[in-house]
Formats: structure tokens, sequence, C-alpha cells
């Protein structure tokens, strides 16, 4: 069987398609990348059909043009939204879990979700000298932007269509330089806070099932009572994931602060599993169990089976903290042209029937000490950690950058005595760390583990406001009193 009729054939097997249609499907693939067939080889089809193409001119051998033809591939074997839709509410009836685990697989199977190029990433789990096991990955899956995309939108005035990576209007868009390709791609539309929403999951997942809810019209993001009602209507849909909005404002927020949407997926989280070091208790909410999260960064967390009263405690905490000041710790809502600094980062998960809200608290002020931010990574981490610290962070699982791959090669080639290129940033932290520590061949690779997550857990730490010292337990108190 030729390359084509053996992709044609899939494409029926996996229920786009009937029988009937295989030689439709053929002409379709014909269309996309010439009509003579070729024999398969082992492997995957899609990206033979992707090469031949490129060898018969039928596009040109880049990456744009190479991503675009693999998801029009894709796309044969995916169905249609509106029958997405359909299989996947039916499926939600009978249990959500089976219905996501349905859509999951699709997403993995047509190649939306990136299943080869997360298996690049680079992760390990290492318990810090303060008791939190913390998650660390290098982000090796999303691909380089095209040198092309680049140049082009340097030179772009026209108004976007799709307006952000986030619309609605992405899906099944073929994709063009600067626009990444999105024809195998489908959204689950709900209801969340009386309005049309899509449930999606991330090409570049970063954790178990990560996905996105992202409201269907283009609004900037914004975290108030609102947000708390809709992440208990997600959970309500979705009980067996978390959901969590980054903060909404720049420094402290997420990079897509122009359209709403919020983060989910099937993982425990380290800050999740941290325990409580100080209870509080609310007369007016006697439903819910409060507490100070012991995390380096500020979370406070509520955990009831009323969610009216959850929601009403978490609003009164929020209210109280964008309008809270503490000069001592360099805490201010308002500046002097009264622009907003405070907000919270919201997440959410279930355990049985009790929602579980985490709210942690977030400082965007900057200083002439700390121009970045001054509840942001300090300069001495940014060899390690210089991006902004989003939702899935907060929570205790790093995003660190792709470069960290080679040049923590070298800081290993350093600590063992070997010939090295060591970037300049990473030798006050290498040489304290080679001085401190007895390092060899038999554990070089554990010894990096653990000084990294130790700098990551001094990131957390800088993003807090009320640190883990004198100063900041005394800051707590006061902000306690005040709520």
């Amino acid at each position: 069987m030729g390359l084509i009729e053996q992709f044609a054939q899939q494409t029926i097997d996996a229920g786009a398609f009937e029988a009937l249609d295989k030689v439709y499907v053929e002409n379709k693939i014909r269309a996309l990348v010439g009509d003579e067939d070729v024999a398969a080889k082992p492997g995957k089809l899609v990206p033979q059909l992707v090469d031949l193409a490129v060898s018969r001119g039928k596009i040109e051998d880049g990456q744009t043009a190479r991503e675009i033809l693999n998801d029009q591939l894709y796309d044969l074997l995916t169905p249609t939204p509106a029958a997405v839709n359909h299989a996947f509410w039916q499926k939600h009836l009978a249990a959500p879990k089976k219905a996501t685990n349905w859509f999951y697989q699709l997403c993995t199977t047509n190649d939306y979700v990136k299943v080869e190029a997360i298996k690049k990433n680079i992760v390990f789990n290492e318990t810090v000298k303060d008791g939190n096991e913390l998650e660390i990955t290098i982000n090796l899956s999303k691909p380089e932007k095209d040198p092309k995309a680049i140049a082009a939108a340097a030179h772009a005035t026209a108004k976007k269509y799709p307006q952000c990576a986030l619309c609605l209007e992405n899906e099944g868009y073929l994709g063009r330089l600067g626009q990444a390709a999105r024809s195998n791609h489908r959204v689950i539309r709900l209801t969340v806070g009386g309005q049309r929403w899509g449930f999606q999951y991330s090409p570049y997942a970063y954790f178990n099932e990560h996905c996105i809810f992202l409201d269907t019209v283009h609004e900037p993001m914004k975290i108030d009572q609102q947000t708390l009602v809709n992440l208990v209507e997600i959970e309500r849909q979705f009980p067996h994931y978390f959901v969590g909005s980054n903060a909404d404002l720049p420094i402290v927020g997420g990079s897509m602060l122009a359209h709403e949407h919020y983060q989910g997926g099937r993982h425990t989280f380290p800050m999740m599993k941290a325990k409580i070091k100080q209870e509080l208790h609310f007369d007016n909410f006697p439903a819910v169990a409060a507490g100070v999260v012991d995390w380096p960064m500020s979370d406070i967390r509520l955990t009831s089976t009323d969610a009216t009263q959850l929601i009403q405690l978490g609003t009164h905490i929020m209210d109280c903290w964008n309008h809270y000041d503490d000069e001592a710790l360099q805490i201010k809502a308002f500046d002097a042209d009264g622009n907003r600094h405070h907000t919270v980062t919201p997440i959410m998960h279930r355990e049985g029937a009790a929602y579980v809200l985490d709210l942690v608290l977030r400082d965007n002020n900057t200083s002439d000490q700390y121009p970045l931010g001054i509840f942001h990574p300090h300069e001495e981490l940014w060899h390690i950690k210089k991006e902004n610290i989003g939702l899935i962070e907060v929570m205790g699982r790093a995003i660190l950058p792709a470069r960290l791959k080679d040049e923590l090669a070298e800081v290993k080639k350093f600590w063992l005595g070997q010939d090295n290129q060591m970037t300049e940033a990473h030798r006050p932290w290498a040489e304290e760390v080679k001085n401190r520590r007895t390092i060899d061949q038999a554990n070089v690779d554990q010894v990096l583990h653990e000084e990294v997550a130790e700098v990551f857990s001094a990131v957390l730490a800088d993003a807090g406001v009320f640190k883990n010292d004198e100063a900041g337990q005394a800051g707590w108190a006061r902000f306690l009193k005040v709520l």
C-alpha cells in the first residue's frame, strides 16, 4: 500500500471519513502533496508526506510551510468542530473524565498537542531546604520563531486575523508567517459565568493535560469576584482538573494579558501539597476553613463545600489586598497617578466535594533598585530565571529557558575542572557552589538539580510579598489584622 493510500486508510480508521470516501480522501491528499503515490517507509506517515511535498515543489522547504501542511494533513483525520463538540458532551454526560480522556486522545493523535516535541523537555523534581518539593522544567519543546516570520512582523501594520493566539478564530485557521497553523485545532464550547467560553488543550503542554479555558470574546484579563464565580463553574464541570488564572497586571501576570483566559489540567502541583502554617478564622464565613500556606510566595488558602461563602470570602480578601499598603515592606496598592499595583493569582482545585481556592498575593511595583519588579526575581538569579513568574511557576513548577540546556552543561564542566565555555552570568553562583560542595563525576548531575531547585526556590521567595523572615511575618500579621 502506497504512502498516500495508507494515510487515506488511516483517516478512515480514525472515524473522520467512511470507507466509501477513500478515493475522495486520496484526492484531498494528492492536492496537497502531488498525484503520484510512493512507497511508505516505517514510522509516521505525515512527516513523509510533508517531505514528499517539499521534494515535488508543492511547498517551500521552510518551517512555516512545513507546519501548515503538517496540520492540513492531520486535519483530514480530525472530525469537524461540531462533531467533536457533540461527541465530547455526550461522553461528559456519563463522566467528565471520560470526555476529557477522549478529547485529549484526539488532540494527541492529530498532532495538535505536540507529544514528540514535549518529550524533549528536561524535567526533574527536587526537595529544597525549606522542605518543599519543586518541579523544574527546561522548555525545549516550543520551536524557535521562523526568521522570516520575525522579519514579516517587523513591517506588519494591518489589523491581524486572528487577533491573538487565543481567539476562537484560530480554530481551523490555515496559518501564515507569524501566525501558527491551526487546521487541526478544535475547541469545546461551554458556558462560564453566563458567557460563551472555549476549552482546548495547549499544543506545547507544560504538565499533564495542560488545557486552556478562554473567553470567546477578545477582551483583557480581569481578576475580580466574577473570576472566582467562573473558577467554581469550571470546577463543577471538570472536577478532576485544577483551574487558575494568571494575574491581570504586567510583571506579575502572564504573557497573554489581552485575552481573558485560565489554565488548567490534571496535575497536582507542589503548592497544592504545601501545608497550612497558620489557621485563620472568619466569623462571617463559618463554612470556610482558611489559613496561610507554608510556601515561599504569599498564599491564603480557602476550603469549603459552600461555594457561595468561598466566593464571598475570596472577594473580601482580594478587595482588602487591592487597597493595602505597607510602607515598611515597599508594598503599595496605587501609585501617585492612581495606577493599580495589587492583584492575586487565584487557583482552584477539588478535594472530594470541597472547593480549594489558593489566593496568591501579587504586587508589581518597581523601584530604582529593582526596575523589573520589587517582587520579581532579583538580578543575582537572572542567570537561571529572569522572566515573569506566572500561574504555573507560582504553584512550584519552573519553566526555564531553553538556553540552560547548553549553559548548565558548561557549568558541570567547570565544577569538574574540565575545559569549559561557561557564561560569565553563571560564574558567581557556580563558584559559590563549587566552594561549598564536593563535586565529582558521580554526583555532578544531582548537585546541579539540587542547586537549580534552590535558585528557583529563591525566585519564588523574591516574588513573595511577605517573606519568610521576621519582617515578613510581622507584615503578614498586619495584613491579617486588616482582613
